[in-house]
């Protein structure tokens, strides 16, 4: 029979050099930071070896821990992966999508298809606008909003949206017509959490500097600038994918034909060797097949107006 391997301490040698803090190598282990503390002094007694090095209030792997820090990833990586086949082979698998409310709502009603073609395995929407650690939260595929700067993970672009200016019909029945983009700031304007989505879409159409762009309250979710739209209170700059059912169903109309694409794009995230797992790669396949085919089906600015 070979040695006991002290599995514990090489986890949090792990979880800790991944991290370069006490605390949140324990927070990825579910455990306090004394146990932590204690799990790596037991390492370094039995080996009698320095494993990290403390400067300036933080942690650092010795020269000992770095040469070794890299398998261990690699280790324990596969040994979550083929913890992961095994649970697969228990009839069904599990899949943990971690996205925005805004998009989950755009996702969810498409789910439908993804089951049908995929009854074994079981989808769970965690509908949130927190940042999900994809090893600590148990998150398989998280669909995010930016440039796709995400590092140690695989992103993905897998779909580009627009901002369209909307209104309800009401409030633009009472105002001054709009012809042009100018003509926006004679109308309330209603703003994203950052105030940045006016500004960039009126530099776009040649406006800067108007201290008109600055005024109106900021909202900081696409459901309630929605929801603010329709009540009368301005006009919201809305990702066209979250607006199309408002604008088809008459509640709000976009005011301008004249869209301008995001910096930003839709990416799915995963750890690298999540791709290698079927049901990961399934839905991935199903997601870009799916925004593919709502890109193509996007009606015009002017025939939804």
């Amino acid at each position: 029979m070979g040695p006991v391997l002290p599995l514990l301490g090489l986890r949090t040698l792990t979880e800790v050099g991944r991290r370069g803090s006490v605390r949140a190598g324990a927070e990825a282990m579910g455990v306090t930071p004394g146990a932590v503390s204690q799990q790596i002094r037991l390492l370094e007694d039995r080996l009698g070896l320095t494993l990290f090095e403390r400067a300036h209030g933080g942690i650092f792997l010795s020269e000992a821990g770095a040469r070794v820090h890299p398998a261990l990833v690699r280790a324990f990586d596969q040994i979550e992966q083929a913890l992961a086949t095994l649970e697969a082979m228990k009839g069904g698998e599990k899949l943990t999508v971690s996205a925005s409310p805004a998009f989950a709502s755009w996702l969810v009603p498409r789910l439908g298809g993804f089951t049908k073609r995929h009854p074994e395995i079981e989808v769970r929407i965690e509908a949130t606008t927190a940042l999900a650690d994809l090893k600590r939260d148990r998150v398989d595929v998280a669909l995010r909003h930016g440039l796709g700067d995400y590092p140690g993970l695989r992103a993905d672009r897998f779909m580009v949206s627009v901002l369209v200016p909307v209104a309800s019909p009401a409030l633009l029945a009472e105002g001054p017509p709009i012809a042009s983009p100018a003509d926006c700031l004679d109308y309330p304007l209603l703003h994203d959490s950052d105030r940045a989505d006016w500004p960039i879409w009126l530099r776009a159409h040649g406006i800067e500097d108007d201290r008109r762009a600055g005024k109106g309250p900021s909202l900081g979710d696409d459901f309630l600038l929605i929801r603010a739209a329709e009540a009368g209170q301005g006009i919201a700059l809305i990702r066209d994918l979250y607006a199309r059912e408002e604008v088809a169903a008459g509640r709000l109309r976009i005011v301008l034909d004249c869209p301008w694409p995001t910096r930003f794009a839709y990416y799915v995230v995963t750890r690298p060797e999540a791709r290698q797992r079927p049901a990961v790669a399934a839905f991935v396949d199903w997601l870009t097949a799916e925004a593919t085919a709502s890109e193509t089906a996007r009606e015009s600015p002017a025939a939804e107006a």
